[in-house]
């Protein structure tokens, strides 16, 4: 562990507490590697572990080839998930308990077992899906004005903030989630759709690519967890007053209020 991976983890778990962003972590330090930026975030992941957080699961970011294009790289990113980012269904959020919040429809797993790299296929997380429900993911950069490249987010947990699980349980084997479709809603009104095919062609290809990079870092996907594949739309702002909605057809809704 390194004195940069340190400080730079205390500046983002600050700025996390205090909700005043960092400057990009890229403009200080051009040097800074993605392996070092997983290191940041590994190092503020085991921090809030220590301070009796418990990880719930995992999310992948950037699946979508506009999202790899705008930040210029050619594969996904991830971050944690812990309980005191769990939100239920239909509950409101104080805006100003985030930075700079957006919001991204995402059709969650919950595992029926562990999932270990290498060589992990996405038929694999098929046979290993418990089921899907429907979620919304909050985002938010630590990082002033979202003026992020892939080092900075994937250091600051992949922007992950928040995420809303829906109530319905659907298991797969009649659902095709590739085309499994989703409309989002922000005041009633349509602001984005999307399917499933938006996260790598397939949700189950994104948390087997998941699986495969953790084996990097001798982390596993475990039974349980709630795994966020990737969001099918563009990441949408929010201001108080919202209510988002994202309704995933047959795999059911999922709501949240900004307060």
């Amino acid at each position: 562990m390194t004195v940069k991976t340190i400080d730079f983890a205390n500046e983002l778990l600050e700025a996390e507490e205090t909700r005043k962003p960092v400057d990009p972590l890229t403009s200080r330090d051009p040097g800074l590697t993605v392996e070092d930026a997983y290191g940041i975030q590994l190092e503020i992941a085991k921090r809030k572990v220590e301070q009796g957080k418990t990880i719930i699961g995992k999310k992948v970011g950037l699946t979508s080839v506009a999202m790899q294009k705008m930040l210029n790289v050619d594969e996904p990113d991830y971050g944690h998930l812990f309980d005191d980012m769990r939100i239920e269904n239909n509950a409101s959020i104080k805006i100003d308990s985030l930075i700079s919040p957006k919001v991204e429809a995402e059709i969650g797993f919950v595992l029926a077992e562990d999932l270990v790299g290498p060589n992990i296929t996405y038929i694999d997380v098929l046979m290993a899906t418990k089921y899907v429900v429907p979620t919304i993911e909050i985002i938010d950069s630590r990082v002033a004005d979202w003026n992020i490249k892939l080092i900075d987010t994937v250091a600051d947990n992949g922007s992950s903030a928040k995420v809303v699980v829906g109530d319905k349980q659907t298991t797969i084997e009649n659902v095709d989630l590739r085309t499994n479709s989703m409309v989002l809603f922000s005041n009633d009104e349509l602001i984005a759709t999307g399917a499933g095919a938006a996260a790598l062609g397939h949700p189950a290809h994104a948390i087997a690519w998941l699986a495969n990079k953790l084996h990097d870092y001798g982390i596993t996907l475990k039974k349980d967890e709630l795994i966020l594949p990737g969001a099918l739309s563009g990441a949408v702002a929010v201001s108080a007053g919202d209510t988002i909605k994202a309704d995933f057809g047959a795999l059911g809704s999922v709501s949240v209020h900004f307060e």
